[in-house]
């Protein structure tokens, strides 16, 4: 019988997985993070012990809030002053859920990491492959870090089922959280007002010029950890709408613009991961998504020098955003992907 470690989040989707890895005769242990000093972790904590203990398995409370802080946390707080807006999910997932979590399961005799994620793994003769879900809930974006080693020892168990149906499965299992709502998306952020957040830290940054791309001067900022590209409310009075194009650390200034000045044609990305093969050696025209909600966009990858890769793309993009991440596809199949650094106009 192989034996799965479950990260159990307190939450419906996991406590799902976990009953349907027991379904299909897997060994299962629950494993929960502790990743926050506060109640809302005690309460995701409470909630996953009442799954485990529903479904007669062992939970396993992991405190690993020291290199959360240093693995997610300070980076997240680090890009923000470097002018860009990070999203530290896909850092949490190559780092702590596929990293420490999985480290842990392999140090205790588990064969396989399982988690409510909704996407695909697929073995291509050796070579695993990341494949986006069929469910419209899709999250293969958050994944594209993953290297080979954690793909596959990784099980999805809610690939292609859709959240009603998810749902209905936590019904039949009886589990307690089955009616419980989705969780936000940033763990540590309350709210998503991560200007609360980095200001709870002591973190901020000093005032500085609103310019145009011509570098004329056109108002005085707050302090750009306040702005992200893209941003339209919060920039003052000008006589028109305006929105943030870029924002430049290394003088202090925020780009602005009005409305059809957030496009550029292209990016520069860094901190690369390919799936399907190690490194990328030749131009490829694959489809781009430059944030996790954002359409998908046909453009040419080309490598660079320094672990790098220019994407152009065949359309203008709108607000093109540093500390994002661009994440490739060929059709369902997730190429690979990296953080934006730079925008190419």
């Amino acid at each position: 019988m192989k034996k799965a470690a479950i990260g159990l989040s307190g939450g419906v989707d996991s406590a799902a997985a976990a009953y349907l890895l027991l379904q299909k005769g897997y060994d299962v242990t629950g494993i929960i993070l502790r990743l926050k000093p506060d109640s809302a972790a005690d309460a995701d904590i409470s909630d996953a012990q009442k799954i485990a203990d529903k479904l007669g398995i062992e939970l396993k409370i992991l405190d690993r809030r020291e290199i959360f802080e240093r693995k997610v946390i300070s980076p997240f707080i680090s890009e923000y002053l470097a002018g860009r807006t990070p999203n530290p999910c896909i850092e949490c997932n190559a780092e702590i859920k596929f990293g420490v979590m999985l480290d842990y399961a392999l140090e205790t005799g588990c064969d396989f990491i399982a988690t409510g994620h909704y996407a695909r793994i697929e073995n291509n003769n050796g070579r695993y492959l990341l494949k986006r879900s069929q469910s419209n809930k899709d999250q293969s974006y958050f994944l594209f870090r993953l290297t080979q080693n954690q793909l596959s020892r990784t099980l999805l168990p809610l690939e292609g089922m859709t959240k009603d149906e998810i749902r209905e499965t936590a019904r039949i299992a009886e589990l307690p959280v089955a009616e419980k709502g989705d969780s936000q998306e940033i763990c540590f952020v309350p709210d998503d007002d991560y200007i609360s957040f980095l200001s709870s830290r002591n973190i901020s940054s000093p005032k500085g010029n609103f310019t145009d791309k011509n570098g004329i001067i056109l108002g005085t900022h707050n302090g750009i950890i306040n702005y992200t590209v893209g941003q339209r409310k919060g920039l003052g009075a000008f006589g028109k709408p305006m929105f943030v194009n870029s924002i430049n650390a290394a003088d202090n200034t925020v780009i602005i613009g009005e409305n059809g000045t957030q496009y550029s044609r292209g990016l520069i990305a860094d901190r690369l991961n390919f799936i399907p093969f190690d490194t990328l050696t030749a131009p490829i025209r694959a489809e781009v998504k430059i944030r996790f909600r954002a359409k998908e966009q046909p453009a040419l990858i080309t490598p660079l020098d320094g672990g790098k890769i220019e994407i152009i793309f065949d359309e203008p993009q709108r607000s093109i955003t540093p500390g994002q991440s661009a994440v490739i596809y060929d059709g369902d199949t997730v190429i690979g992907g990296g953080r934006i650094i730079e925008q190419i106009d």
